[in-house]
């Protein structure tokens, strides 16, 4: 296996991701559906990844821009949602992260969340880029689906220009058609050349984009077998969308997996990653 090193970094005072460092959890619901329910699920799935040994971040969008229809909920909006974050990182003393989706979210956004998420579909747009960086705190970027892994360099090279210095890229799986996407696990040992943390998004990558109609499908009785790969390749975090019951969510439920099926996927993860994966 190639032996392409990369940096490593803290997110929080106690997270620290990169390098020899055991890979993070990224994980939470896909958006706030009330503050109840963000913090309940910050509270138990914190204490999974405490139980199975992992780093945590939290994670929920406040507004879902991208939804398939106009009629879909997006979420609480940028200021209430950020209070729930905010009240998310106090209560349990978690790192959070959340995506934005145009330059005007970002100040606010960089003054709560430890790390800003660009999502896929606009992980090109240099502004967006720009103002990321510019907060100074920790960019993911999300690999767009339309993108072969080695056009990441060019969008980290945009944020590195604007002075960014913490960045990590993450795996979501690439267009295939007709509402398929497709992994290509190689790419994640060829986005490493780039001297980024790499993150696995094993939710994402089974979702079935516009397979529902008006909403979006997905088949989550695969995420865990992709997280799992991710784990023999070797990355430096894993992105989960979790949920107590996907079946009501309020966004991507389809493709997430039930909190009471969470720690065996990731106890998994871990003992395969820990038999090492560390390959790349």
């Amino acid at each position: 296996m190639p032996e392409n090193k990369v940096s490593s970094f803290k997110i929080a005072s106690d997270v620290s991701i990169g390098g020899d460092f055991l890979p993070v959890l990224i994980a939470g619901p896909c958006v706030i559906e009330s503050e109840e329910m963000a913090l309940s699920h910050a509270e138990m799935i914190s204490g999974i990844a405490k139980r199975v040994g992992m780093p945590y971040i939290f994670k929920a969008s406040y507004d879902k821009a991208n939804r398939s229809s106009h009629n879909s909920f997006r979420g609480p909006g940028t200021e209430k949602g950020l209070q729930i974050l905010e009240k998310i990182k106090n209560t349990y003393e978690i790192p959070v992260l959340t995506d934005c989706h145009s330059v005007s979210e970002i100040k606010a956004a960089g003054e709560v969340v430890d790390i800003i998420q660009i999502p896929a579909f606009l992980c090109r747009q240099t502004d967006l880029l720009f103002a990321a960086a510019k907060t100074g705190i920790c960019v993911n970027i999300k690999k767009g689906q339309f993108l072969a892994p080695d056009d990441m360099g060019n969008v980290i090279e945009k944020v590195k220009v604007a002075g960014g210095k913490r960045i990590t890229i993450t795996e979501r799986g690439t267009s295939f058609g007709y509402n398929r996407l497709i992994v290509d696990f190689t790419g994640l040992v060829r986005m490493r050349k780039f001297g980024c943390p790499i993150i696995f998004d094993a939710t994402h990558s089974v979702q079935m984009p516009g397979g529902l109609g008006d909403r979006t499908g997905g088949e989550s009785e695969y995420a865990a077998y992709l997280a799992w790969a991710a784990a023999a390749v070797g990355v430096d975090g894993l992105f989960i969308e979790a949920h107590e019951n996907p079946a009501e969510a309020l966004s991507d439920g389809p493709n997430m997996i039930p909190l009471n099926k969470l720690e065996d996927v990731l106890r998994r993860f871990i003992n395969i990653f820990l038999k090492g994966s560390r390959g790349i």
